[in-house]
């Protein structure tokens, strides 16, 4: 985690236009319709969840690495360090955090289970995933995108697209209304989950994601409002959210 009063621009500025531009594709039949959702969820369970896939630990092998075209012909290149600067995971190693996948909506549970039966860990994020949209996202990786990351944590039956988030929310008057379990959502782009501020100016806030570069994983930051705000990220509430 970044801290105190650095901006983390650097971190962040692959992750927050990369991530989840799969949102662009046209939506799925299962995506049509009034949305299905559990009554509620609490701020304590968002955060929990969110906690929940930062810490999760979990043992790699050679076999949960690949790059190349997996079965499905879909190009699949795990976070591995075998991928070179941007790969983190170590094979033979416990590691902590879920990876990116391009279009994935695993719990840490299904994600344990993928491994066990040799799936690979992570996909991470391309231009020509961008290009092929839901077409790239391949059954043969396990991990989280950025809206699966959010739809997982809000306790929603299906991976909800960042187009779609702000469906089930209100959007805030502003980034001072924001309250811990609320969301950043840019369309069709990237969505961070709010847990609070650093301090009482609110200058600065702290927020979970299922990031890109530079760490493929699910992260937690602290970044400048005042950045959040020149990228046009809006703030909103799940209006299924309780205290």
């Amino acid at each position: 985690m970044n801290s105190g009063g650095g901006v983390v621009a650097v971190c962040l500025v692959a992750i927050l236009f990369g991530a989840c531009a799969r949102e662009d594709a046209a939506p799925e039949p299962a995506r049509l319709g009034r949305p299905l959702v559990r009554d509620h969820v609490t701020r304590a369970e968002t955060i929990a969840s969110a906690r929940a896939y930062l810490d999760h630990e979990w043992r790699a092998e050679e076999r949960h690495a690949f790059h190349g075209d997996a079965p499905d012909g879909i190009r699949i290149d795990t976070p591995d360090l075998g991928f070179g600067a941007r790969g983190w995971w170590r094979a033979g190693a416990v590691n902590r955090g879920m990876p990116y996948k391009w279009g994935g909506f695993e719990t840490p549970g299904s994600f344990d289970q993928g491994l066990g039966r040799g799936q690979f860990a992570g996909d991470v994020y391309t231009s020509a995933k961008r290009r092929q949209l839901d077409t790239a996202v391949s059954g043969h990786a396990v991990g989280i995108d950025c809206s699966g990351f959010i739809s997982r944590c809000w306790k929603l039956p299906r991976s909800y697209s960042t187009r779609e988030l702000p469906s089930l929310c209100r959007e805030l008057d502003g980034y001072e209304d924001l309250h811990t379990g609320d969301i950043l959502n840019i369309h069709n782009q990237h969505v961070l989950l709010f847990e609070g501020f650093t301090d009482s100016s609110k200058s600065h806030l702290v927020a979970y994601e299922a990031g890109s570069p530079p760490s493929w994983k699910v992260l937690k930051n602290t970044i400048a409002c005042d950045y959040l705000k020149s990228l046009d990220y809006k703030p909103y509430r799940y209006r299924n959210i309780r205290d």
